[in-house]
C-alpha cells in the first residue's frame, strides 16, 4: 500500500510531501486560475511512467551485463479534446547510449518493464478500481 496526501494551497495549487520528505507542488495554467507554480498533474503522470520504466530498464540491462552510459525517456500523452480529456495513447521513446549495447537485450528489457515490472505503466494500461469517500470536519 502507498499513500499520497496533497493539501490545497489556494487557487488550484496543491502541495504534498513524499515518503522521503521531498515537497511537490501541482498547479495549473493561468487561464484555468492557476499560477503556473508547479507541475501539471497530468505531467506528473507522464514523468511517473518515464521514471518507473527507466528504473526497470537500468536494472534489467545491468543484470544482462549491458554497459549503459545514458538513458533519456520521452513520454508523449495524446488526449481527447473533450473533458475529462483522458489520454487515449501514450508514446514512450527510449534513447540509449552505451558500450556495445545489444538491441535484442534492450528490446527485452523494455518488454519486461512494460509487461511485468512497471507498476505505473500497468496501472495506466489496465486501470483498476478507483473508489472515493469524504469526511467533513
Amino acid at each position: 500500500m502507498l499513500t499520497a496526501k496533497m493539501n490545497w494551497s489556494g487557487g488550484i495549487k496543491f502541495e504534498g510531501t513524499s515518503a522521503f520528505g521531498h515537497k511537490i507542488v501541482t498547479d495549473g495554467p493561468k487561464r484555468a486560475g492557476g499560477e503556473e507554480s508547479g507541475y501539471k498533474p497530468t505531467e506528473l503522470l507522464l514523468f511517473s511512467i518515464a521514471s518507473c520504466t527507466g528504473v526497470d530498464i537500468v536494472n534489467i540491462l545491468g543484470k544482462m551485463r549491458q554497459e549503459l552510459t545514458s538513458l533519456e525517456i520521452e513520454v508523449i500523452g495524446h488526449h481527447a479534446e473533450d473533458y475529462p480529456k483522458p489520454f487515449h495513447t501514450v508514446e514512450i521513446k527510449f534513447i540509449l547510449e552505451g558500450n556495445n549495447l545489444d538491441p535484442n537485450k534492450v528490446a527485452k528489457a523494455i518488454e519486461l518493464s512494460e509487461n511485468k515490472y512497471c507498476m505505473v505503466s500497468q496501472t495506466v494500461s489496465n486501470p483498476g478500481k478507483v473508489t472515493t469517500s469524504f469526511e467533513i470536519k
